[in-house]
C-alpha cells in the first residue's frame, strides 16, 4: 500500500507496509505501543478504546488506520500524563471516579470531547430545549457518556468529576453564558445516586430532574427507610 502518516499526540508516525485492514486501535497498541486506549469488547459497544479524532470522540476499534492519514489523533497520553494531568484527569482523581481503571482512558477521552460539545451547545438525545441545551443536567451528562461502560459502576463519581469541570469551564465561557437564560442555571453539585436518563415518555411529560433533586430524593428515601425500621 502507499505511505501512511498518522499524527498521534502531535507526533508523526510513518507506515509504508501497513495492512489496510488494521484498526487504529491495533496500530496504537501493537505497532506503536501506545497502550492507553484499551481493547474491551472490540465491537464498539464499551467505549474503552475511545480516542479523539480532530477533537471528536470515536471508537478506535471500529475505524481503520488508513482512514485517518493527516488527521489529528489524540489518545489519553496526549491529554495528560501522571506528571501533567489535565483538569479533567485531576477531577477524576479527586472524586475517585474509577476503580479498576480499565475504562478510565476512554471515559476521560469521551468526557473531554463532551465538555467541548456542551460549550458549543450541541443538543443530545434527551435535550428538551434545542435552542438552549443545558448540559449541566445529570441526565444530559449520563446520556452523553452512555457510550462508555464502567463495569465497576463508578458512574456517580464519574458524573461528579465531569460536572465539576463543566461548572468551572462553562461558567467561564462567554459564548454559553450569554445565550443561556438565567432561569436555566443549574447547581453543578452532584449528589445522591446515579440513575439512567429519562425515557421518551418522561421527556414528553417534561420530567426533568436537576442534580440537586437527586439529593432530595435520596434523603426522602432514607427517611422513609428509617420510619419503616
Amino acid at each position: 500500500m502507499s505511505n501512511l502518516t498518522l499524527t498521534i499526540n502531535q507526533q508523526d508516525y510513518e507506515f509504508d507496509n501497513l495492512d489496510p485492514r488494521t484498526t487504529l486501535l491495533d496500530v496504537c497498541r501493537h505497532h506503536l505501543h501506545i497502550t492507553g486506549p484499551k481493547k474491551g469488547c472490540d465491537h464498539g459497544q464499551c467505549g474503552a478504546c475511545t480516542m479523539l479524532i480532530n477533537g471528536r470522540r470515536i471508537n478506535s476499534c471500529l475505524t481503520l488506520a488508513v482512514m485517518h492519514d493527516g488527521d489529528e489523533i489524540t489518545t489519553i497520553e496526549g491529554i495528560g500524563m501522571p506528571e501533567s494531568l489535565s483538569e479533567l484527569q485531576q477531577a477524576f482523581k479527586d472524586h475517585d471516579a474509577f476503580q479498576c481503571g480499565y475504562c478510565t482512558p476512554g471515559q476521560i477521552c469521551s468526557a473531554t470531547a463532551l465538555i467541548e460539545e456542551v460549550k458549543q451547545q450541541w443538543p443530545s438525545h434527551v435535550t428538551t430545549d434545542l435552542q438552549n441545551p443545558n448540559g449541566m443536567l445529570v441526565q444530559e451528562i449520563a446520556e452523553r457518556m452512555s457510550g462508555n461502560i464502567c463495569r465497576c459502576s463508578a458512574y456517580p463519581n464519574i458524573i461528579r468529576a465531569i460536572s465539576q469541570v463543566l461548572e468551572k469551564q462553562v461558567s467561564n465561557s462567554s459564548s454559553v453564558s450569554d445565550n443561556a437564560p438565567n432561569d436555566k442555571a443549574v447547581d453543578g453539585t452532584i449528589s445522591g445516586i446515579w440513575s439512567p436518563p429519562p425515557s421518551e415518555a418522561q421527556i414528553g411529560n417534561q420530567s426533568i430532574i436537576k442534580p440537586t433533586d437527586y439529593a432530595a430524593n435520596a434523603a426522602n428515601a432514607a427517611n422513609a427507610q428509617g420510619e419503616r425500621s
